[in-house]
C-alpha cells in the first residue's frame, strides 16, 4: 500500500529542569490511539502563509514548520510561543532531528523534531480531547515506564528518547529513516517492550497486504501467525527474524493468510505449534492430513499458560466468531491483548462462512471490552491504546444488524441487500460482505425462535 504523498509535521519538545512533557493520546483518536507522544501535528495549507514575525528566535525556523508549531501549541497547550519568547519563558528552540515514515505505509510524515528550552515552569493547559494524560518526566523516566511494558511509543520517538537520555541537550541533527531494505527483510517495529511486530507481505484480504507475524518474550520467544505470501517474501521474512532465539509457533487461527509457510518455518527452526483443537482439525481438513506431518504439536485452550512477557504469565483466551476455534493472548497484568482477527486496522472483518458465526463474535467483543487491557493489537494494522476500537466495532455491528433486520423483515433478498449496504465495493470483496449479511440474517433467525 504504497503512498507517495509525503506530509510536513512537527513534533515538539518541551524542556525544563532536566525533564521533558510528553502525553498519553486519547484511545479514540484516529491517529496513534493510547501512544506516549510530544505535542505537535501536522502541517496545515494554512500554515504556509508567511506572517512576519519578527523574532530572531523564530525567524530560523521554516515558515510552515514555524506557523505549525505555533499553532499546535496553542491549540493543544493552550500557550503563545512567540509571546512566551518575548517574555524570556522561552530561551531556546533547537531543531534537533526529523523522522520519515517508510515508504510501506499508507500514509507518510516527515515529522520534525524541535526541543524548546523553557526558563520557567509554564501553566500548560492540555487539550483533553487529545491527551488522556501527561507529565514531566526524564527522559530515563519515560524509557523506563516503556521498558516495563506500560507504554506505547512509536520507534522514532523511542530513537529519540535513547538519545536524550545521554544528552538531553545534543547537538547533532538526528535522522530516523530508512531502516529497511524491503529487498532483503520485512519491516518491523516493537510498540510495547519485547513485543515486536513483523510485518511480511501476505495473502491476505483487501485493503489489507500485510499480516502481522509477532515476537513475543523474554530471551526465548514466541514466533506468532507467520504467513509470507510467497517464498520470496518467506526468505526475506527468514532473515528478518534469524537473530532472535525462538522456542516455538503459536497460530491463532486456521485461514491461510495466518500460516501461510508455518509448518515450513517450524521445520526449518525445529519448532513445536501451540493451536486451538478446532484449528488443527479444520486445519487438515482444508490444508490436508499431512498438513502439520513432522511437527510437534501442541493443543491449548482458555486459560493455558503460552509464555512469560517480562516475568508475566501469557495467557490464551479463546475468542470465536471470525473464526470458531481462534484464540488470543494477554498477560495477566493486562498491558495488552492481542487480538488476531478480533478486528482489523485495515478493513474490516469478515464473519460468515463454515467458522464464521455473528452471535459468538458479538459475545467475543463483549468479553474483551469487559477485561479492559491497555492496548489491543490486530493481525492487520497496529496496536491501538484501550478498546475502544472494539466498542467502535460492537456499535457498527449492532447498526449493521438492525439495518439487516428491517430489510428481512421487507422480505429482501441477500442479494437485495447487499445492493443497498454495500453499493459501492470493489468486486473483489463482494463475497465477504455477502458472508457478513448472511452470518447477520443467521444470527436474527436464530434468535426469532
Amino acid at each position: 500500500m504504497k503512498n507517495s504523498k509525503i506530509r510536513d509535521a512537527v513534533s515538539l519538545v518541551f524542556v525544563h529542569d532536566e525533564k521533558i512533557f510528553s502525553i498519553v493520546r486519547q484511545n479514540y483518536l484516529r491517529v496513534f490511539p493510547g501512544y506516549t507522544a510530544f505535542p505537535g501535528g501536522k502541517v496545515d495549507k494554512d500554515d504556509y502563509e508567511d506572517r512576519g514575525f519578527s523574532n530572531p528566535i523564530l525567524n530560523t525556523i521554516p515558515t510552515h514548520l514555524r506557523n505549525a508549531m505555533i499553532r499546535e501549541s496553542n491549540e493543544e497547550l493552550g500557550i503563545e510561543i512567540d509571546r512566551l519568547i518575548e517574555s524570556g519563558g522561552i530561551t531556546n528552540i533547537d531543531f534537533i532531528g526529523r523522522a520519515l515514515s517508510p515508504d510501506f505505509n499508507p500514509h507518510r510524515f516527515n515529522v520534525h523534531f524541535f526541543r524548546i528550552e523553557l526558563s520557567r515552569e509554564v501553566l500548560f493547559r492540555v487539550d483533553e480531547n487529545e491527551a488522556k494524560s501527561f507529565d514531566w518526566l526524564k527522559p530515563s523516566g519515560l524509557l523506563q515506564s516503556f521498558n516495563q511494558g506500560e507504554r506505547l511509543i512509536v520507534p522514532p520517538v523511542r530513537f529519540f528518547l535513547e538519545e536524550m537520555v545521554k544528552d538531553l541537550f545534543f547537538q547533532m541533527i538526528l535522522v530516523f529513516e530508512n531502516r529497511f531494505d524491503l529487498s532483503k527483510t520485512v519491516p518491523f517495529i516493537e510498540p510495547i517492550k519485547d513485543f515486536i511486530q513483523v510485518m511480511p507481505l501476505s495473502n491476505t484480504v483487501p485493503p489489507a497486504d500485510r499480516t502481522n507475524a509477532f515476537l513475543i518474550g523474554e530471551a526465548s520467544k514466541v514466533l506468532i501467525d507467520p504467513a509470507p505470501r510467497d517464498t520470496l517474501e518467506l526468505t526475506k521474512f527468514l532473515e528478518t527474524i534469524k537473530d532472535y532465539k525462538i522456542e516455538k509457533m503459536f497460530l491463532t487461527h486456521h485461514h491461510r493468510d495466518h500460516h501461510n509457510f508455518a509448518p515450513d518455518i517450524a521445520k526449518k527452526l525445529n519448532l513445536s505449534i501451540s493451536l486451538s483443537q478446532f484449528t488443527f482439525t479444520r486445519s487438515l481438513e482444508v490444508y490436508g492430513e499431512d498438513y502439520f506431518s513432522d511437527i510437534e504439536i501442541i493443543i491449548v485452550k482458555e486459560g493455558d499458560t503460552l509464555t512469560s512477557w517480562l516475568g508475566k504469565d501469557v495467557k490464551i483466551i479463546e475468542v470465536p466468531g471470525h473464526d470458531e476455534g481462534q484464540l488470543a493472548l494477554m498477560p495477566e497484568t493486562k498491558e495488552w491483548f492481542l487480538a488476531g482477527d478480533l478486528f482489523q486496522g485495515v478493513g474490516t472483518v469478515v464473519v460468515g462462512g463454515v467458522e464464521g458465526n455473528m452471535t459468538k463474535y458479538f459475545h467475543t467483543l463483549e468479553k474483551v471490552i469487559a477485561l479492559k487491557p491497555n492496548c489491543v493489537v490486530p493481525s492487520h494494522g497496529i496496536a491501538l491504546g484501550g478498546t475502544n476500537i472494539l466498542e467502535k466495532t460492537l456499535e457498527h455491528r449492532k447498526f449493521r444488524e438492525e439495518q439487516i433486520n428491517e430489510m428481512y423483515i421487507c422480505g429482501l433478498s441477500v442479494d437485495q441487500m447487499l445492493s443497498q449496504i454495500y453499493f459501492d465495493l470493489p468486486k473483489n470483496i463482494i463475497k465477504y460482505a455477502k458472508a457478513n449479511i448472511i452470518c447477520h440474517l443467521e444470527k436474527i433467525q436464530k434468535e426469532r425462535h
